[in-house]
């Protein structure tokens, strides 16, 4: 099976759609800030409704399995790798 790239926005929109079920919401209700940190990893911070919700890694690949289920029709449980891109940011690799 071929890898698949998804992109930033893509991540940022995977979790916009995953936040807006949660809170039962619009998913463009919904601001998605990535984040890396040496030392922690991957995260990200939510905005919904006034309230921020910080999102670790696996909330994130929770976002994506979903994103390659029902938007991409991929198989949700082939391996999921966050990277930091220096050109393109935070991308995930699929596959």
């Amino acid at each position: 099976m071929e890898r698949l790239i998804i992109s930033e926005q893509d991540i940022v929109n995977a979790l916009c759609v995953y936040i807006s079920r949660k809170k039962q919401i619009k998913p463009e209700e919904v601001e998605i800030e990535l984040m890396y940190d040496d030392d922690y990893g991957f995260s990200a911070e939510a905005y919904a409704n006034g309230r921020k919700q910080v999102l670790v890694t696996i909330n994130i690949i929770e976002a994506l399995r979903l994103w390659l289920d029902e938007f991409l029709n991929r198989d949700p449980y082939s391996g999921i790798e966050l990277v930091l891109d220096d050109e393109e940011g935070i991308i995930a690799v699929i596959g």
